[in-house]
């Protein structure tokens, strides 16, 4: 693996958002940073010397250009290798203005640092071996997670959760290829019975604790991004109200004209920590009017790009027609029933076994929605432990690699094949393992994973 080196160049960047706010912070690691801040950085108690600059300590006092002030800033330092990046790290919190801030980080460029790339602070500690890569993708997903259950996911993985997992079952393997290498060498003594079955047990545990991270790999991606749920329909069976209602607030417009929705709206729903990417669409009917059958067009994008359907009918019609109303075939349809408050009680004793029937109008039904909505999506049953391992797609990918090569494993176990056919393929298994947390890499992997991150981070 390449480590950061003292050649590396010093990296400097904003790591706040920009815009106005109450501080800004600017980062600089590497060798120079401390040099950096010396040239235009003066402590307000002037007792305090760059010698003897305190480590993980404030220092308050001013930043300088030529003599010139441009802020008054807290300046903390962080001694290599006792610091995010395992570098001599230097975080300048200033006034948030975007100006001054822009200002003080051109200062440190001048002075000798480069702007960092994407990412490049949390590849330095990657690089450094500060954490392995999952932790530094953990890094990614806690700064974007979209709920809070999303964020817990996260933070578990940024402690090594997974790691931990992998390497247990790693290491297992490579003590199984250890002891078949060594009969290659000693090709007179066979492997005992009750050692191949041990060996043999070792290597399915593998595989399947491989594939049931592989299942875990979309529900990971739900937490991450969120799922992509439409809410369509008719023209006026309640879309927009279900969907304020969802959401508790007044998104969307609504009147009792039919066609009032021309576009689709987006907006991120958490149920139980779980984000759904909710988007309103315009009624579906036959229309003339160009404006709105570009929205009925949008809306059908909309569908077809979906993951789950909340497709919305009137209650009336049920009690109407009865269960001979067709229901769309599309797995990823939930046909959802509104206006059930319209219903008198003699027709709401239909309601126990045909759908989901709510109101958006009182709310009734929303919570029992809610909990289909998980169901349907497989979060409702999903043990909360096994929340620790979710596993992104480029794990994902490596996992499945690693399936591939025990498969080819077991078979050759199976049917006698040579052992050195047999090492070959466990030993790939236990290569492509190790690159889900980095054990192997290329500059392409990690150009791949930190191109994602914020400058900054």
């Amino acid at each position: 693996m390449p480590l950061a080196t003292d050649h590396e160049p010093t990296i400097a960047a904003i790591s706040t958002p920009p815009g106005i706010g109450g501080i800004a912070i600017i980062r600089m690691s590497g060798t120079i940073a401390l040099q950096i801040a010396q040239r235009i950085f003066r402590p307000r108690n002037s007792r305090i010397s760059f010698d003897s600059f305190p480590t993980g300590k404030t220092v308050f006092g001013e930043i300088h250009d030529s003599g010139q002030l441009l802020d008054e800033a807290v300046v903390i330092f962080f001694r290599s290798p006792h610091s995010y990046t395992c570098e001599d790290l230097i975080e300048i919190n200033c006034h948030g203005g975007p100006v001054n801030t822009r200002l003080i980080l051109d200062l440190t460029l001048q002075n000798g640092a480069r702007l960092a790339g994407a990412g490049e602070f949390t590849r330095r500690a990657y690089l450094n071996g500060r954490i392995d890569l999952t932790q530094a993708e953990a890094v990614a997903d806690l700064i974007h997670a979209k709920t809070q259950r999303a964020g817990r996911v996260a933070a578990s993985q940024l402690q090594g959760a997974l790691t931990r997992k992998i390497e247990v079952v790693r290491d297992e393997l490579m003590q199984t290829l250890a002891h078949l290498e060594a009969h290659i060498d000693f090709p007179d003594e066979d492997i005992s019975p009750d050692t191949r079955a041990k060996l043999h047990g070792t290597i399915i545990n593998a595989q399947q604790f491989a594939q049931s991270l592989i299942r875990s790999s979309r529900n990971g991606r739900i937490l991450r991004e969120g799922l992509r749920t439409v809410i369509t329909g008719e023209p006026n069976v309640g879309k927009s109200s279900l969907f304020n209602l969802l959401l508790g607030s007044d998104r969307a417009i609504i009147t009792p004209l039919a066609g009032t929705t021309r576009d689709t709206l987006e907006e991120i729903l958490s149920i139980d920590g779980v984000p759904l990417v909710l988007i309103d669409t315009a009624g579906i009917r036959h229309t003339e009017d160009v404006i709105e059958a570009e929205g009925i067009r949008r809306s059908q994008q909309a569908r077809e790009a979906a993951e789950l359907i909340l497709e919305i009918r009137d209650a009336r019609e049920f009690v109407q027609t009865g269960a001979d109303v067709a229901t769309n075939p599309d797995p990823r349809n939930l046909c959802v029933w509104n206006k059930s408050d319209l219903l008198d009680d003699q027709q709401k004793k239909l309601l126990d076994v045909n759908g989901i029937f709510v109101s958006a109008q009182t709310g009734e039904g929303i919570e029992t929605l809610k909990k289909t909505i998980l169901e349907k999506i497989g979060f409702q049953s999903m043990d909360a432990g096994a929340e620790e391992f979710l596993v992104n797609t480029r794990q994902r990918d490596c996992l499945m690699r690693a399936v591939k090569s025990l498969d080819h494993v077991l078979s050759s176990f199976e049917a006698d094949q040579p052992l050195e056919l047999i090492t070959m393929d466990l030993r790939s298994a236990c290569s492509v393992i190790g690159e889900i947390a980095g054990k192997t890499s290329t500059e392409d992997l990690l150009d791949r994973i930190f191109s994602s991150f914020c400058i900054g981070k």
